[in-house]
């Protein structure tokens, strides 16, 4: 390998095939293990000490300085297997995966992600939907709207079929005690709403006692509609709105922060992300107060 060249793509031009998602640092799809050598890693800070220290890297990040030797993550051995105990289609579009370890118990928290690999060796970063104090398995909504090498093949999942994952991580989506008292507002597009999903549920395990706004952005109807009704029954400082994405633009426009406390958590398309945190930038909220995952479509909703 060609001292400076980018790590994935030399390892890739070799002919390994180490797949990858976003080229971010946030997916983790790329994940390498170096035994000898150590590569210029931009991006340190986006693995926990730990796994630094038995060798990973993520070689979207990465650089070569020297020769080296590393082993690619090889879900087969080292992936956690998990089994498809129920699937449903949410509205025509969006797919339900839940999911329960075959052997050891996830330790998660709402709000993270995971790679999901299926038999094929396809690997694709999702959100969890489900929270660890409350549901036994592991809940993933996939927008199967468009065709693609892992919605193809999850469209053919049945339950007992086994899928592998990798080790979840944290993006900016969270939910943190001392913000109890804070209004939150929370911003979704499309299946950007599973992350959310978990931390509104998270929110308000924890007494949140202040107020919850939450902006759907959806093609026709909420595809949880249902679920969100019945928790805004049950919760008082909790409110839904739903945004038909058409409209998307015009709504951002008139969106206001409730109080310079607020915080916004916002998840979608890339696009939708950028649009959402700049109206809030505007409306006066620190960059602090805004904490955002964005999926890598650039399409408004997706």
């Amino acid at each position: 390998m060609a001292n400076g060249s980018n790590l994935l793509d030399a390892l890739n031009d070799a002919g390994l095939n180490v797949p990858f998602s976003c080229r971010a640092g946030s997916c983790h799809a790329c994940l390498v293990r170096c035994l000898r050598g150590e590569p210029l890693d931009a991006r340190a800070q986006a693995l926990d000490l730990t796994r630094r220290l038995e060798g990973w890297r993520l070689a979207c990040q990465c650089s070569v300085a020297e020769n080296l030797d590393v082993s690619v993550f090889d879900p087969a051995r080292e992936g956690l297997p998990v089994r498809v105990d129920w699937l449903d289609w949410l509205d025509h579009q969006v797919l339900r995966l839940r999911l329960v370890p075959s052997a050891r118990p996830l330790r998660y928290q709402a709000g993270q992600h995971v790679l999901l690999w299926n038999s094929l060796g396809v690997a694709r970063p999702y959100s969890l939907a489900s929270v660890p104090w409350e549901d036994r398995w592991l809940e993933f909504h996939l927008d199967c709207r468009h065709s693609g090498a892992f919605c193809d093949a999850a469209r053919t999942l049945t339950i007992g079929d086994t899928l592998r994952l990798g080790q979840p991580h944290t993006g900016a989506l969270r939910y943190e005690p001392e913000w109890q008292m804070r209004p939150l507002l929370l911003l979704a597009a499309g299946t950007g709403l599973a992350p959310l999903w978990g931390l509104m549920r998270e929110a308000l395990h924890r007494e949140h006692q202040g107020p919850i706004r939450l902006l759907h952005f959806c093609r026709g109807a909420s595809y949880l509609q249902g679920p969100l009704e019945a928790l805004a029954e049950a919760n008082s400082n909790l409110s839904i709105e739903y945004v038909d994405w058409r409209h998307g633009s015009s709504c951002l426009q008139s969106l206001r922060a409730t109080s310079r406390q607020e915080v916004a958590l916002i998840c979608g398309g890339s696009g939708f992300v950028e649009d959402c945190a700049r109206r809030m930038f505007l409306a006066g909220l620190p960059r602090g107060q805004v904490l955002s995952d964005a999926f890598l479509t650039r399409q408004f909703g997706t």
